[in-house]
């Protein structure tokens, strides 16, 4: 609930016509600038001075406009639910009084990342226009020149050998700059041996597939600037017709990289979305994969989806601890209008509904969000927003064996229509997690939609649709939470050519990896094409260890985004070796379960529940606590730690193939209060560390959990 502060509660906030901070907590203040060329500064307290944030430039009626503003007054101020404060400046640009640039701040007094956006607005007719044929738009420049070091992290990295997206740290080392070259990020480091800041925009796209990119200068300047599809040449600059940006990121700490790091981590957890729901480390459990078994097994992906077997597995998923059920593909009967298959649930979900509630469980349901059925009446009503591209539409085609469908354009009036279709299932079904998939950044460039008219190229349509999609998307979670606070909402990133980046985590999470890669990525298989008899493309489906080798590859991510925001799933048959594994891997965040769970033995159900009863007694320690981890994925041991430096409470997860004893010294002082699984012992050195000794027989996983009471 967004409450509306009309008085400035505990000083935090001053009028910002005086000489104080127009923005002051205990780590920050934000200032606007008389300085020439300096709207405003950034300073991080105890740190050697500003960070001064150049005016914002953009074309206008083909003539480039820096938007100084003299006098910028305070117009709205917001308390969100996540602990975040919202408030809104407004001021006319000084060389154009027809022009008003606002700036919007969002920020927690305990954290020093600040969000801001601007919001270009006129009283006159102009238009943004594109004179170079490309866009100009530089959204905010800081100086660079008295750090030493500079890194990129970027988030949408596809591994082809692992089939996933991660997170990769790349210096930039001076010779970029002195050549005046362009980075992706979306996140930029930068320091020296006093501080280090950050800039990033929250945008999502496939590296290398710039949209916004990060523009070095010889003099040390760095420009977040506009790449392609940002807006549109002649887009209407009007009273009814405002230019909003993206979000926008900057922050400072004392201290090196790892500090602003942990910073940045708490702030992607605490305070980037107001979807509280999305950051709770819940365990989900997903029927993918026993609909892919039952398939593999010569029948179909919907032989197994009723009544019957839904209630038998909510009956052991109960007993296993899981908390979130996840129907997927195949549940309804047309997309579009994503009503329920009553030929495989003839009351509507309501016995499942029922059981779920009586285990105080949730439901999930898969969505694709471009597909309508040929039937539907969502196609009827929104024909007129059908996604084309280069005039054509998409030849219909089954969706998971369910009628023949074709695709709308969220970037589209379309995106409210499905939106409220959502919110009405949450309210008749009571299904609060969304998981959405199959949906590609590209595909679409209709004239007439939101991403351009018949006087834009195809190229420029192209490129607007694929800029627009992820903000559209994060519109329509927005939409959906508000109306429905315990709405949860997955976008599948398991494929390549997705939208991933800070955009979409505003609002939601992402489902980031299932079974790993498949043949085609080892050239072991013509291109899609298995070469099993049972035609199952995935490589690594079977109990064992070599699976999570891939899966927990993905874990590189949870030192800047939390390990939680990106679902992966493992199994819960096979060995008690392989068990120990799967349950291992999802307690450091991946939280995921799917496979058959119907023949999962009793003493594996055990297994799980009594693990997971415990992992829960801990989990929120470990999704707060930064990840300490000595060996990757494959090796003997891989270790991490998932340690709350606050209370000493979480978790001490080791991995090995070899067999053998091994030892691990705990980074962080930890909680005296333990318990592991077998083959471990624990001492605690002066410090409080723990000092782990572990006896591995076979490929298997010791877990260890600090601070059970």
């Amino acid at each position: 609930m967004l409450i509306l502060c009309i008085v400035i509660c505990n000083s935090l906030v001053t009028h910002a016509q005086n000489n104080k901070p127009v923005i002051s907590t205990a780590l920050f203040n934000i200032n606007f600038s008389k300085a020439p060329g300096i709207l405003w500064t950034y300073t991080v307290k105890n740190t050697p001075g500003p960070i001064s944030i150049k005016a914002p430039v953009f074309e206008i009626d083909n003539k480039s406009i820096e938007c100084n503003v003299k006098n910028f007054k305070s117009v709205a101020v917001e308390k969100l639910s996540n602990g975040t404060t919202e408030q809104t400046f407004v001021g006319n640009v000084s060389t154009d009084t027809s022009l008003q640039l606002l700036i919007t701040f969002r920020w927690a007094a305990t954290n020093p990342v600040v969000r801001f956006k601007y919001t270009l607005q006129s009283n006159k007719s102009h238009l943004l226009t594109r004179k170079s044929g490309k866009d100009n738009l530089q959204y905010f420049t800081a100086s660079y020149a008295a750090n030493t070091t500079a890194t990129e992290i970027r988030l949408s990295d596809f591994d082809d050998k692992e089939h996933a997206n991660h997170i990769s740290e790349t210096p930039v080392e001076e010779r970029y700059f002195e050549n005046e070259e362009s980075v992706m990020g979306p996140i930029l480091v930068s320091g020296n041996e006093k501080q280090t800041m950050l800039m990033a925009y929250e945008h999502g796209s496939q590296y290398p597939d710039k949209f916004i990119e990060f523009q070095l200068k010889k003099n040390h300047d760095v420009t977040v600037a506009a790449c392609k599809g940002n807006y549109l040449d002649n887009q209407p600059l009007d009273a009814m017709h405002p230019y909003e940006t993206i979000w926008l990121e900057l922050a400072a700490v004392k201290g090196n990289a790892d500090a602003i790091a942990s910073q940045y981590r708490s702030f992607v957890l605490k305070y980037l979305s107001a979807q509280s729901e999305s950051r709770k480390p819940y365990i989900f459990y997903n029927t993918w994969g026993r609909q892919e078994r039952t398939k593999w097994a010569g029948g179909k992906y919907l032989t197994s989806m009723n009544l019957s077997t839904t209630l038998q597995e909510i009956e052991v998923a109960h007993q296993m601890g899981i908390e979130v059920y996840v129907i997927d593909a195949g549940w309804f009967l047309k997309t579009g209008d994503w009503q329920v298959n009553t030929a495989f649930f003839p009351d509507t979900l309501k016995q499942v509904k029922a059981l779920l509630n009586k285990y105080n469980m949730k439901l999930g349901l898969w969505f694709n969000p471009l597909a309508a059925s040929i039937s539907s009446d969502m196609l009827k009503n929104n024909r007129s927003n059908l996604l084309t591209f280069n005039g054509v539409a998409e030849t219909p085609s089954p969706i998971w064996e369910t009628e023949e469908s074709v695709k709308l354009s969220l970037v589209s009036p379309y995106w409210e229509d499905f939106a409220d279709k959502l919110i009405a299932l949450s309210k008749e079904l009571g299904v609060t997690y969304f998981k959405w998939d199959a949906v590609g950044q590209y595909g679409g460039n209709n004239a007439g939609l939101f991403n351009g008219t018949e006087k834009n190229s195809l190229q420029e349509r192209t490129e607007s649709y694929a800029f627009q999609l992820p903000i559209f998307m994060s519109k329509v979670v927005d939409k959906l939470s508000k109306a429905c606070p315990e709405s949860i909402v997955d976008f599948d990133i398991t494929e390549e050519g997705r939208s991933v980046g800070l955009s979409f985590l505003s609002s939601g999470k992402y489902f980031t990896i299932n079974n790993g890669p498949y043949f085609h990525n080892y050239d072991l298989a013509a291109v899609w094409k298995s070469p099993l008899p049972d035609s199952n493309a995935n490589i690594f489906v079977h109990p064992g260890p070599a699976r999570g080798w891939f899966t927990r590859s993905v874990l590189v991510n949870d030192k800047w985004i939390p390990s939680i925001l990106f679902l992966t799933h493992y199994q819960p048959d096979g060995s008690l070796n392989s068990q120990l594994i799967n349950i291992a891997s999802l307690t450091l965040g991946q939280n995921g379960i799917w496979g058959e769970i119907l023949k999962t033995s009793p003493d594996g159900v055990k297994l799980f529940q009594n693990i997971l009863s415990k992992y829960k007694m801990v989990r929120d320690d470990i999704t707060t606590s930064d990840p300490v981890q000595a060996g990757s994925p494959g090796r003997s041991p891989e270790v991490h730690e998932k340690i709350n430096i606050a209370n000493g409470n979480g978790a001490i997860v080791v991995f090995a193939n070899m067999p053998g004893t091994y030892t691990y010294i705990t980074k962080n002082k930890v909680a005296k209060t333990n318990w592991h699984t077998e083959g471990v012992q624990v001492k605690y050195d002066a410090k409080g560390r723990a000092i782990v000794k572990m006896d591995f027989k076979e490929s298997s996983a010791k877990i260890l959990f600090f601070g059970l009471e």
